[in-house]
């Protein structure tokens, strides 16, 4: 049931996707549906991340190799400021490495750039695993406000989604993810596992 759920939300999102790129190639001025105007962290002229010489910090995964200077990740906002840079990946060490998810709000809440997507999601992901549910959605709706195309943001909100009950809702956030990174990337890998796991079923992120 969940899989055949999962492959109509595909096929939906590649319909979608097709479309829009039958649209593009035909040319025309721009007005009209879909996706609104240029993301502010996009290098590719699409809605992806911001260009900068400090790669963006990434979240492991359990069971995969690739590190975040080997893969840049799918539409994660770029930190270019040596000094933020350093401070959020304290931050995210305090996450990762020491699982201080208090601490770790207090260091991402003083780098003073709340609304900065990466900065947001790490915190709505920290409140999140603290089981505070009502200040993790406030930020991960704080950092799909600053970039909506924010992939992993989408995967974390449908996690957050999931552990609330909220299937269908994961299912569009799932949905969200195919349409901006496709279903090999591991955003969309690891909520559409989680689906297929029976309700209750602990979540790894």
């Amino acid at each position: 049931m969940v899989a055949s759920m999962i492959r109509l939300v595909t096929l939906g999102a590649f319909a979608a996707l097709l479309a829009s790129s039958a649209y593009a190639a035909g040319g025309g001025g721009g007005g009209g549906g879909g996706g609104g105007g240029a993301n502010p962290y996009d290098p590719y002229g699409s809605a992806y991340s911001t260009p900068s010489t400090v790669q963006p910090t990434y979240p492991r995964r359990p069971g995969t190799k690739a590190s975040q200077k080997t893969k840049k990740p799918h539409n994660q906002s770029s930190i270019g400021d040596p000094a933020f840079a350093a401070g959020y990946r304290a931050a995210y060490d305090t996450i990762y490495e020491r699982n201080d998810y208090a601490a770790a709000i207090e260091q991402l809440k003083a780098l003073g750039h709340d609304d900065h997507p990466n900065v947001a999601n790490l915190i709505g992901y920290s409140y999140r695993k603290l089981g505070d549910y009502k200040q993790s959605q406030v930020w991960y709706e704080r950092a799909l406000k600053a970039d909506p195309n924010h992939v992993l943001t989408w995967q974390y909100y449908g996690l957050w989604q999931l552990e609330q009950g909220n299937r269908e809702q994961a299912l569009y956030h799932l949905s969200r993810i195919a349409a901006i990174c496709g279903t090999d990337c591991e955003e969309y890998k690891s909520l559409a596992a989680a689906l297929e796991k029976p309700t209750g079923t602990a979540l790894v992120y």
